[in-house]
C-alpha cells in the first residue's frame, strides 16, 4: 500500500541515478533522458559546475530569512536582468509561485483586475494559475474559479483586442504553449499583441517556466520575437532540478512591491541561488547558446527527413531543443513504446509527442534517438 496521494499517472520506472542525458533504473536499464524533467534539467542530470558550488553551499547555509542582505540573490537577480529587459526580480519556489507573483503584481500595480489569457495554456496548479490556465481539465472539482481571467484563442489578436475592457490590467501567455502541445506564437501575432497593450495601458506578461533559460536557443523566448514584455516569469531550468522560481520585472513597477506585499519563507534561498548562478553562467554564453541552436537545427532537419518514413507523423514543431511531434492518433502508446526502448518523452496533449532534451545533449546522443523513434514507430 502506498501512503501517498495518487495524483500521478506514474510510470512503472524509478530512476536511480542520472549522469548528462543518460539515466538509470532501479533495475540496471539506462535511458536517454529527453524529458529533462519536464524541461527542467537543461544542464543535464548532476552537471558537475552546478553539483559542485551546491555541494559547497550545503557546508556553509542552508537557510536564511529574506529579511537578511543576500549577495547571491542580487548577483542571479543581476544576471537575469542583463540578459533580459527586466531590471528588478522576486524569487519564488517555483513556475507556479513566479506566476502568482506576477498576476498579483499586475492587479496591484494598475488597480485592476481582469488577465487576458489563452486556450489551451497552462500557468500552473494553485488556485490562481489554474484560473489562468485555459484547459478545464486542470480546474475540474475545485469549485468556482478567480473569476477575473479571460480566455481567449492564441495567436487571434482581434479576440484580444474584444476581450480588453477598462477592468483589464495585463495579457499573460507562453509564447511556446508547452503543455498545450508545443504551439509557437506567431511572429504577427506577438507584434500586435505588444502594440495592443502599449495603446491600452495593459501589462504584457511572458510566462517563461518551460521556455526559458536557454532552451530554445536564447536566454528566452520571448527574445526571438523582438518584444519587450513588463514582466517574464521563470523556473524549471533555473536551478537544474534545485526548486526555484522568478518573476522578472521591469523598473516601473517597483511601486507595487514594496515591503509587506509579497512574500516567501524558502525563495531565493542560498542552496537555490548557488545553483541558479552556477546555472546562468554556463548557459548564458554565447558560445553554448550558438550550440543548442546548431543542435536543434541538425535534429530538427534529420527529423524532417524521417517524417516520410514515420507512419502518422503529421507535422514537427520546434524552437531550439524544444520539440513537438503531432501524430494522426493518440501519442500514449508512443511515450510507453519509446520508454520500453530506452528513450524517456512525453505526450503534450493527446497527439503530439513533447521532447525536451538536456541543452548539453550530444549529436551522437541525438542520433542514438532517432534511430529509436524510428524503430519504434
Amino acid at each position: 500500500m502506498s501512503h501517498l496521494f495518487n495524483t500521478y499517472a506514474k510510470w512503472d520506472v524509478e530512476i536511480s541515478s542520472g549522469l548528462g542525458t543518460k539515466v538509470i533504473d532501479t533495475n540496471g536499464k539506462d535511458y536517454l533522458d529527453f524529458t529533462s524533467g519536464i524541461g527542467v534539467c537543461n544542464l543535464g542530470h548532476c552537471h558537475p559546475e552546478v553539483v559542485g558550488p551546491v555541494q559547497e553551499q550545503l557546508e556553509k547555509l542552508w537557510h536564511t530569512s529574506n529579511l537578511f542582505q543576500s549577495s547571491l540573490q542580487e548577483q542571479v537577480a543581476e544576471l537575469l536582468a542583463n540578459h533580459s529587459c527586466g531590471d528588478l526580480v522576486f524569487f519564488a519556489n517555483s513556475g507556479a509561485e513566479a506566476n502568482e507573483a506576477a498576476i498579483k503584481l499586475a492587479r496591484k500595480f494598475t488597480g485592476k483586475p481582469k488577465i487576458i489569457t489563452f486556450l489551451q495554456s497552462f500557468h500552473g496548479r494553485t488556485l490562481g494559475t489554474i484560473a489562468a490556465t485555459g484547459q478545464e481539465k486542470v480546474k475540474t472539482g475545485f469549485g468556482p474559479m478567480l473569476e477575473t481571467f479571460h480566455h481567449v484563442p492564441y495567436n487571434n489578436i482581434e479576440a484580444v483586442k474584444e476581450a480588453i475592457d477598462g477592468q483589464t490590467a495585463a495579457v499573460m501567455l507562453e509564447v511556446i504553449q508547452g503543455e498545450g502541445g508545443v504551439i509557437p506564437a506567431d511572429h504577427d501575432f506577438l507584434k500586435k499583441l505588444e502594440q495592443v497593450c502599449h495603446d491600452n495601458g495593459l501589462l504584457l506578461i511572458i510566462d517563461e517556466v518551460q521556455t526559458g533559460i536557454g532552451r530554445t536557443g536564447k536566454p528566452f523566448a520571448y527574445q526571438h520575437y523582438n518584444i519587450s514584455p513588463d514582466i517574464i516569469t521563470s523556473a524549471k531550468g533555473l536551478g537544474n532540478g534545485i526548486p526555484v522560481g522568478a518573476m522578472i520585472g521591469k523598473k516601473k513597477l517597483s511601486s507595487a512591491f514594496g515591503p509587506g506585499s509579497h512574500a516567501t519563507t524558502f525563495g531565493g534561498g542560498p542552496l537555490a541561488m548557488t545553483a541558479a548562478k552556477a546555472v546562468l553562467n554556463i548557459v548564458f554564453q554565447e558560445h553554448f547558446l550558438q550550440e543548442v541552436e546548431d543542435k536543434a537545427d541538425f535534429f530538427a532537419k534529420q527529423l524532417t527527413k524521417m517524417k516520410d518514413r514515420l507512419d502518422g507523423l503529421v507535422n514537427i514543431r520546434h524552437k531550439g531543443l524544444m520539440y513537438g511531434l503531432e501524430f494522426k492518433e493518440d501519442v500514449g502508446s508512443l511515450v510507453t513504446n519509446l520508454r520500453a526502448n530506452g528513450l524517456l518523452a512525453l505526450n503534450a496533449g493527446p497527439n503530439v509527442l513533447r521532447m525536451l532534451p538536456p541543452l548539453t545533449v550530444t549529436y551522437k546522443e541525438l542520433e542514438e534517438a532517432l534511430n529509436i523513434i524510428e524503430k519504434t514507430v
